[in-house]
């Protein structure tokens, strides 16, 4: 059975993930994002996971971590305020999070950013490059082994 996703489904499934990307304060549910990719919830489900190796729920989750990061190393807002501009309800939900995806509570990060000020790179960039301090490994390739490289 092959795991590659059919082409004509690519467009919907990045038109749902760029919904998250834009919209990722907002509440997001699964049915809403299949109805943006064109696809049943878990055919969505599947095939997102698939193409991009996320669940959406983690993908989502990623992106707002990412963001309370940009914004922890970049204002003085509380933790409080920054899990509420991120789309947390939970401020203890929001702290587990970060804590497993990023391996400090987000006041520890904050503190730490706190003594050497903001990257000197635009917030933006660092959005798109993606969680750049991370406490877990990126899902290994498949066909290569833990610390072979795939180029």
């Amino acid at each position: 059975m092959s795991t590659a996703v059919p082409e004509d489904l690519l467009v919907g499934l990045r038109r749902a993930r760029d919904r998250i990307d834009r919209h990722y304060a907002e509440p997001l549910d699964l049915d809403a994002l299949a109805a943006t990719a064109g696809l049943s919830k878990y055919h969505f489900l599947r095939c997102f996971d698939r193409t991009y190796g996320l669940t959406p729920h983690a993908f989502l989750a990623e992106r707002r971590v990412e963001r309370a990061q940009d914004l922890l190393r970049a204002t003085n807002l509380t933790v409080t305020e920054v899990c509420r501009l991120v789309g947390y309800e939970s401020l203890g939900s929001f702290s587990t999070r970060f804590r497993r995806l990023v391996g400090c509570s987000p006041s520890e990060y904050q503190a730490r950013w706190a003594h050497t000020g903001p990257p000197r790179i635009p917030g933006c960039y660092v959005l798109m490059h993606g969680l750049v301090d991370r406490a877990i490994a990126e899902k290994p390739v498949e066909g290569l082994r833990p610390g072979e490289s795939s180029a």
